[in-house]
């Protein structure tokens, strides 16, 4: 095992993020009109994982590329009801100053269902060059170099679930519990107009189904190295918040949107393969079940991590309804081989493919901060080679011996504010936006009044 302590330091090392000189910016502009494109969107991942941004047009993309985009620079740091969090250090303490967008050039792709019209994500950072360590592209950035130190490239993939309803009548796109029934699969030209915009945006389709509940959905796209796996997780869940109602479908990746329905999931894909030799560092075919030392104190990493993980997994209220025994999502710490009800599912294929699946992420969940919030654990299991204990038999949900996990977002929350080493590897700057930002969320949200209180307790009391 090599020897990591010094690199889980939690120092803040520079991504790559550097404005453009005009060779360069010309040359890009020259292949965004090759490309066909009048019009380029900048945008940028904000903590939730929505897309936000500018369009420029193309005459005006060189000097952007010079200079950096100007955007406000507490954006990261919005709630979800996109009011400015206080105390974040990213608001009033900076005079709610601005921030520059920087393009990455690579991620250059059509939106298919604009004219003319491609996209780039940027990166953010501060007029004096130094990067949003709170913005969740540079945070995944800094954890991927941190592997990268330590010899190996990192291969992810997301796994979405989503609901469906008619945009007028607000009534599920198909009924029932239908989980994986060709005819409804294809009942809806929709979905299958949505696979081929994704498609054109590059996006690699693997397979897609109806789930287990009403109008929901699931479409799996092929795991990437590195930043572009996220990236392709950011672009596909936009594009159905943006793509579906032209077709007059409303699409939710509200975790929980139905009472006794199935809660929508993110399960997310890891391996490490060796930098040098490109070999998947999670198989050794001489160990038990095909998993090296190394994959199992990353697995061990990511559960000692998993209860303080939470908050950034299953980022709002609604997220911990999901968890439930017997719903096809897990509800402790545990770990096991091609077990469902696992947190940690185990892909024990003896080849190249081997990985693990994180099942409690939310479908809420951003994929650059579950990429980054799942890495930086299991390297940390890895800086202290952590000793993976046994897999228990039988289904994991069923046995007592694992610790729950939390169900509230509160108790989530202070998990988080407790784990000193998940918060040192994360950066305090992104600690502190994050826990201002969701404690703000919930604080606001816990003055609502639900309407099953109501219900309940407004006409018989």
């Amino acid at each position: 095992m090599p020897d990591t302590l010094s690199t889980m330091d939690g120092k803040d090392s520079l991504p790559d993020i550097s404005l453009f000189d005009g060779a360069e910016a010309e040359a890009f502009v020259e292949q965004v009109r090759q490309s066909g494109f009048d019009y380029l969107r900048f945008e940028f991942a904000d903590t939730a994982g929505l897309s936000r941004g500018k369009t420029v047009p193309i005459d005006h993309i060189a000097g952007y590329m010079r200079k950096g985009l100007n955007f406000y620079g507490g954006t990261v740091a919005l709630d979800s009801y996109s009011i400015p969090v206080r105390g974040s250090g990213y608001n009033e303490e900076r005079n709610y100053t601005d921030c520059v967008l920087v393009p990455d050039i690579t991620s250059l792709s059509e939106v298919p269902w604009l004219e003319k019209t491609g996209r780039v994500i940027c990166d953010t950072m501060w007029y004096d060059g130094t990067p949003q360590w709170a913005a969740p592209r540079v945070l995944l950035k800094k954890m991927l170099k941190k592997a990268d130190e330590l010899g190996y490239i990192v291969k992810m993939g997301h796994e979405y679930e989503f609901y469906t309803v008619d945009a007028s009548t607000g009534e599920p796109l198909f009924p029932d519990q239908p989980i994986f029934v060709t005819s409804r699969t294809h009942q809806n030209p929709a979905i299958d107009n949505l696979i081929r915009v994704c498609q054109a945006q590059g996006l690699d389709i693997i397979t897609y189904n109806v789930e287990h509940g009403p109008g929901q959905i699931e479409i799996n796209y092929s795991a990437l190295d590195g930043i572009a796996a996220a990236d392709r997780a950011f672009v596909f869940k936009n594009t159905v918040k943006e793509y579906l109602p032209r077709e007059g479908v409303h699409a939710t990746f509200m975790t929980k949107p139905y009472k006794g329905k199935s809660g929508s999931c993110s399960h997310f894909h890891i391996s490490l393969l060796d930098k040098e030799t490109g070999q998947n560092a999670f198989l050794d075919p001489q160990c038990e079940d095909g998993l090296s030392p190394l994959m199992r104190s990353f697995i061990r990493g990511i559960l000692d991590h998993t209860r303080a993980s939470m908050a950034i997994w299953n980022p709002t209220p609604n997220c911990y309804r999901r968890i439930r025994p017997r719903t096809y999502a897990p509800s402790n710490i545990s770990w096991g081989v091609q077990d469902r009800t696992a947190s940690v599912r185990v892909k024990a294929s003896y080849d190249q493919a081997t990985h693990l699946e994180v099942r409690v992420p939310s479908a809420m969940a951003n994929p650059y901060l579950v990429s980054a919030s799942v890495l930086a654990s299991g390297l940390l299991g890895i800086a202290h080679e952590s000793q993976l204990m046994p897999a228990a038999a039988g289904p994991k949900e069923d046995d007592g011996q694992f610790e729950k996990l939390p169900t509230s977002i509160e108790d989530a929350l202070e998990a988080l504010e407790a784990d000193i080493a998940l918060r040192e590897m994360l950066g305090e700057e992104f600690i502190r936006v994050y826990m201002s930002m969701k404690w703000q969320e919930v604080n606001r949200l816990r003055d609502d009044i639900p309407a099953a209180e109501t219900a309940e307790y407004f006409d018989l009391y």
